[in-house]
């Protein structure tokens, strides 16, 4: 679905409002029982706010149209918020463990739990609601800074989850080192997705392809010509936030019209925006007799296009 971009910026002031209000519940939490497993989870929630201002300013930047210093557009800018979300995950995550192995350590006994896991599981049911809002409306919208921040927030709620459980078990058992030995099983846990967004994030900064199952349907739109004597090659496509790119050779009948050239061209990028959402196509346009016209199959190395270049002229 198209909207406007700078719209998607009320999605990161929700995120930032749910943050304060969600360390404010677990820094009680804390407060009141002594939990290094709460602790660690209102630590946690204050990365999220860094976060979530991240993901504010990507978002903010991203929704620039283009100009002559960037003619692509601004969208790569979420990529750096989701890439910073998922490194953030990962010290959020080294954070939880050291302080769960001093606990290991260092036992003591926990306080007023009843009141501590109440708070707990009010923030996390605001977490889990944001959250869910946050991923519907970045794959609604192809963003993968708010995705980013719906993973993050949703870890959130997973280290809740597990910081609850642990300090039930305490409650249960009586065993002390329960509640820093689930910590530690929970940041376990989370290193995962913040693994997984820092590849995506690097991936798309790459100009990484389209998913195979993409490029297939624009393969599919292409290979229905090939009857009709018509020949294509360097299909390239790269990603860059929202936006799909997608570039190749249309090989036509030398004794075609520019106006029929014209119209089979329009006639593709239709289809394959029609597959692909926010796709933007250029189609170069080539005599399929001409032997010239195949140069350019394969990508060539830039060292050896260059050499050419330098001996043309």
């Amino acid at each position: 679905m198209t909207a406007p971009r700078s719209t998607l910026t009320r999605f990161a002031w929700l995120s930032i409002a749910a943050a304060i209000v969600i360390i404010m519940l677990k820094g009680a939490a804390y407060w009141l029982t002594g939990s290094v497993g709460l602790l660690s989870d209102a630590l946690e929630s204050l990365v999220n706010l860094v976060a979530a201002s991240v993901a504010l300013v990507a978002l903010a930047v991203a929704a620039r149209p283009a100009d002559e210093d960037h003619p692509y557009g601004h969208d790569k800018a979420e990529y750096l918020s989701s890439g910073l979300e998922g490194a953030l995950i990962l010290v959020a995550a080294l954070a939880i463990a050291g302080t769960a192995i001093e606990r290991l350590f260092y036992p003591r006994p926990l306080e007023q739990l009843g009141v501590g896991l109440a708070l707990t599981l009010l923030a996390t049911l605001i977490n889990f609601a944001v959250a869910r809002k946050l991923l519907a409306a970045g794959r609604q919208y192809d963003s993968i800074a708010l995705e980013a921040d719906a993973h993050h927030l949703m870890t959130d709620v997973w280290t809740s989850v597990g910081v609850a459980v642990g300090v039930g078990a305490v409650v249960l058992t009586g065993w002390v080192w329960l509640d820093p030995a689930i910590a530690l099983a929970v940041a376990a846990k989370i290193v995962w997705t913040g693994y997984d967004l820092m590849k995506r994030s690097i991936l798309g900064l790459m100009d990484t392809a389209l998913p195979a199952e993409e490029q297939e349907c624009i393969r599919q739109i292409l290979e229905r010509r090939r009857p009709l004597g018509i020949d294509y090659h360097a299909l390239r496509t790269r990603r860059s936030g929202a936006r799909r790119f997608v570039s190749l050779h249309l090989l036509v009948p030398g004794a075609w019209t520019v106006q029929q050239g014209h119209d089979l061209s329009e006639e593709i990028e239709a289809e394959v925006c029609a597959c692909l959402r926010n796709a933007t196509i250029t189609t170069h346009l080539e005599p399929i007799e001409d032997p010239r016209a195949w140069r350019d199959a394969t990508l060539a190395p830039l060292q050896a296009s260059q050499g050419e270049a330098a001996g043309e002229k």
